[in-house]
């Protein structure tokens, strides 16, 4: 295992060929008493996963990368940071690639989309012990996409734009700090919600909200102030806290 340690927009960085998941060394890190913020970086993923335990493909390339948090928030509005992660990943792929930047939507909770395809994905996970921290996993597509994936897939390469996965990944601390200075730990959550709201995927269309247990169809109203997704149906709106939407073109 080689290990680097960089400097990323002031944020320490290290960097490995080849980890199981950056989310789980960042999570075991922190059950071993590292305090971020740390960003841990991989080549490859052999192990890598998405939302709901999905695998998340992971081939040389693309960019695998993971911000360590101590003791972001409450824990009870931790959620929030995958708002703040996606702006952040939409205002870096901006940066590195602005021909593509119109193109470029956040649908909720925790994707960047390129068109109606799915660029890249957000997994927030937490440990509590020793103390409260938080992993903000970040998988996007530079060169390559899975072809058969549930929500259709592209990347950058795909659609002309040449992005090495550190040079998006140092746009991305830039402008992780950015946001979430912004976020002030949740107090400026309604700031972060209103800039989200601006860049949405299918905003006031018809949408499908696929959860465990059953599916829904309405149309998408925007947030809550707690960030839950409203679904306009017949009998009134229903507030979903957690579930995958499919619709608007895809």
């Amino acid at each position: 295992m080689n290990r680097e340690a960089t400097d990323l927009a002031g944020v320490r960085h290290e960097t490995y060929e080849t980890l199981g998941s950056t989310n789980a060394e960042a999570l075991a890190r922190a059950r071993a008493g590292e305090r971020g913020p740390l960003w841990i970086s991989a080549a490859m993923q052999s192990a890598g996963r998405g939302r709901r335990g999905n695998a998340w493909v992971s081939p040389p390339g693309n960019l695998y990368a993971t911000l360590l948090l101590t003791e972001p928030s409450d824990k009870s509005i931790a959620a929030q940071l995958a708002f703040v992660a996606g702006l952040a990943l939409h205002d870096a792929v901006a940066d590195c690639a602005p021909q593509l930047g119109p193109q470029l939507k956040v649908k909720w909770p925790n994707d960047l989309l390129l068109g109606v395809r799915k660029l890249a994905g957000i997994l927030i996970e937490a440990e509590s012990d020793p103390v409260f921290s938080v992993a903000v996993g970040i998988g996007a597509n530079c060169v390559s996409h899975p072809p058969d994936a549930a929500f259709p897939a592209t990347d950058l390469k795909t659609n002309g734009a040449h992005v090495e996965p550190l040079a998006l990944l140092q746009a991305l601390s830039a402008r992780m700090n950015q946001r979430l200075a912004q976020w002030r730990a949740g107090a400026g959550f309604a700031a972060i919600r209103a800039d989200w709201l601006k860049r949405a995927a299918g905003l006031g269309d018809e949408i499908r909200v696929r959860l465990p247990e059953k599916e829904m169809t309405g149309r998408f109203q925007g947030l809550d102030e707690s960030g839950r997704l409203l679904l306009q149906q017949p009998a009134g709106v229903t507030a979903v806290t957690a579930g995958d939407v499919f619709g608007f073109g895809a």
